[in-house]
């Protein structure tokens, strides 16, 4: 599968996710590397960053409301490279 289609069956699975599941977890990534999680709770949602994720990531200070695809497009403009957030199945 290429590139491109994995990313934007990611995407739909996430947003699926987001919209049908009580919980869930998302792994969110860039240039190759796990920086963080996003994670859906009953208490709602929280955004998590790794040790060592970049600086203009872990600075996020936006919405972070369930709308994976549009999280991911906002980190996307702030890293200026593809983040990608990959849901994670219990």
């Amino acid at each position: 599968m290429s590139s491109l289609a994995t990313e934007l069956f990611a995407r739909a699975v996430g947003f699926v996710a987001a919209a049908y599941t009580e919980a869930g977890l998302w792994v969110i990534s860039a240039r190759g590397r796990s920086m963080g999680s996003l994670a859906r709770t009953e208490a709602g949602w929280r955004l998590s960053w790794f040790a060592g994720a970049d600086p203009r990531l872990v600075n996020y200070a936006g919405a972070v409301d369930g709308d994976v695809e549009a999280l991911a497009q906002a980190l996307t403009l702030r890293l200026g490279a593809p983040v990608r957030l990959n849901p994670l199945s219990s």
